[in-house]
């Protein structure tokens, strides 16, 4: 580390040894010109070996890979948070009247990411490596067992969606929390790392530091997620009501007052699929090879006028589900990866033949095809991101949207040609779906969980019990039996572990695709948004395109507002639902609506 160190401190005195002799009349947008020419081809290479040491840890866990992905990070850290890289940095940013727009957003990106490892405190940061590759192998490694046999998620998942036994989907739903109790420890230590090297920076916390990449403070990013489920409350209470009667029929049950985690088919509630028989699409994915189901995304993207992917990526993407009787261990949650921000893409699945992985391979090249949009020169590596993280997130939400609708399907021939929709059906189902009720998970529990334990250092012990207050409280749910801070129920999500203070970014991404979807529908397809088509149109593509491409070189309110004519608003996802929202009432006449 020591060779890095005065590595880059020769290289900038180099770079500004000679800066007095130049002739030119704006030296501090120079100075500034030189140095990043110098951080952004250094972050891309450090980048790339990191990427792929971590991508091997992530897709075949070992005692190797892990150590050679904590080397990684460790050489990563030790020039991305060098002092003089961020003394030099912070010196420039009191320059900035000088810069120019596209600097100053690079310079404000490098500190962001430079307070992931400071080596202005050499000691804390290698600790947080060594913790988060240690919590990142108890994740991707962890053998989860239902009646003391080995049980993969997708069949956790698959028998959440199939068994009408309560006896069984509860032992399945208990099975699936095991996780917890062995990642608490580690997520314990990680959180007081996260927010040391944070404060390091001068930021007040692990979640703040997070929430500057959208230019907001903790307070404002809570209070914008209490605004969206203020807004669709009356939408989520209506659901609740109705999705608790249907449920309480479905297991032969006395109506509850909350809903019992284990009756839902998600393993933390965040969806609420399967409720809907006449949308029910299953028995037409029965026959559709993984294979097909992870092409037919690249077609998509190349029907609105996108390139086809490169070879490579087929070749070095991990796509399936490990075979049965593998000894190999991967990572069981859905990810797209830029491995070197230039044409190194990959992504890791576990494709099985369903309509949930259908959309979900939509989304993760949605993420792809907005890795290939914005690498381009006119991007520097540093840039190489969405506007924001939401709208990354928002361009794979998106994608997934446009990959339900019915006239997709049937252009696919997924649906016979003479299908006929009940549309109040699709609707319901989309909504119960990545619609609803996700906003007050994400909005709800999962912001302000992670808010109170980095912001507010929640103690330890009381982190299970405050997770199902809010499960409780915003989600109007409960647990099967009690649960008690043995667990941590919270750190089965993948997220929480691995992309922490993340969540409210989904929530905005959901509020995000639905006022593009609605763009798109109303004035480029001239088609509804609750049924329009996507495919083979190359003006949707261009639209894409356009905010795509600028990756983070704009500001995400100014991209937004050019693009739509609005700032972010709930606005598009209220009229998409109105329709339904008069039906809920109808259908929930004369019943106690929500649960307080």
């Amino acid at each position: 580390m020591l060779n890095v160190r005065w590595s880059l401190r020769f290289a900038l005195l180099l770079v500004f040894g000679s800066a007095g002799a130049q002739a030119d009349t704006n030296p501090n947008q120079e100075r500034a010109d030189r140095f990043l020419a110098l951080v952004n081809s250094a972050y891309q290479a450090i980048s790339t070996v990191e990427a792929n040491a971590i991508w091997d840890a992530s897709t075949d866990v070992s005692p190797v890979h892990d150590a050679a992905a904590e080397t990684a990070s460790r050489a990563r850290a030790a020039f991305m948070g060098n002092p003089t890289l961020i003394k030099e940095t912070k010196t420039l940013l009191l320059l900035r009247k000088d810069l120019n727009a596209t600097t100053t957003r690079q310079l404000e990106r490098l500190i962001l990411i430079s307070a992931e490892g400071p080596m202005t405190n050499p000691s804390l940061t290698r600790a947080r490596i060594a913790a988060e590759t240690a919590q990142a192998s108890t994740l991707n490694s962890f053998e989860f067992k239902l009646h003391g046999k080995p049980v993969t998620v997708n069949e956790i998942d698959n028998l959440l969606a199939t068994s009408v036994d309560l006896a069984e989907r509860r032992a399945v739903w208990e099975a699936s929390k095991e996780s917890g109790k062995a990642l608490k420890e580690g997520l314990v230590k990680l959180r007081d790392l996260r927010n040391g090297v944070a404060q390091e920076m001068g930021f007040n916390d692990y979640f703040a530091l997070q929430v500057a990449g959208y230019g907001m403070t903790t307070e404002e990013m809570v209070q914008l997620n209490n605004e969206f489920m203020q807004v669709l409350r009356p939408l989520y209470l209506h659901l609740h009501t109705w999705a608790k009667h249907e449920l309480a029929k479905k297991f032969n049950q006395p109506v509850p007052n909350r809903i019992p985690a284990h009756w839902i088919n998600n393993r933390w509630s965040q969806e609420w699929d399967g409720l809907v028989a006449a949308a029910d699409l299953e028995k037409f994915f029965k026959n559709a090879a993984p294979e097909w189901i992870a092409k037919v995304s690249e077609d998509f993207y190349v029907g609105l006028g996108f390139p086809a992917l490169p070879q490579s990526f087929w070749d070095k993407s991990d796509l399936f589900p490990v075979p049965a009787g593998s000894t190999r261990k991967k990572n069981t949650h859905a990810s797209a990866w830029h491995l070197d921000l230039e044409n190194d893409l990959r992504s890791l699945q576990s494709i099985e033949s369903n309509s949930w992985w259908f959309n979900t391979n939509h989304h993760e090249f949605g993420h792809i095809y907005y890795f290939m949009a914005y690498t381009r020169p006119e991007v520097p590596p540093l840039l190489r991101t969405g506007a924001n993280p939401a709208f990354h997130e928002g361009f794979g939400e998106l994608t997934a949207l446009a990959s339900a609708q019915v006239p997709y399907l049937k252009s696919l021939g997924v649906l016979p040609a003479d299908f006929v929709a009940d549309e109040t059906a699709f609707l319901l189902s989309n909504a119960l779906g990545t619609g609803i009720p996700f906003i007050f998970w994400a909005s709800g529990t999962m912001t302000h969980w992670e808010a109170d334990i980095y912001a507010n250092q929640l103690p330890p012990a009381q982190w299970n019990a405050r997770w199902w207050h809010y499960v409780r409280e915003f989600q109007g749910i409960e647990p099967p039996s009690a649960r008690s801070e043995e667990w941590c129920d919270a750190a089965t999500k993948t997220h929480i572990n691995d992309t922490p203070a993340y969540y409210y970014s989904y929530a905005i991404a959901q509020v995000f695709k639905f006022q593009l979807h609605d763009y798109i529908a109303r004035h480029i397809l001239h088609q509804p948004p609750q049924s329009c088509n996507y495919a083979g149109n190359k003006a949707v593509g261009d639209f894409f395109r356009g905010i795509m491409e600028k990756g983070a070189d704009t500001d995400w309110r100014t991209l937004l507002k050019e693009v739509t004519g609005e700032e972010l608003s709930t606005r598009a996802m209220v009229e998409y639902y109105a329709p339904l929202l008069a039906w809920l009432e109808e259908q929930n006449r004369g019943r106690k609506i929500g649960w307080e």
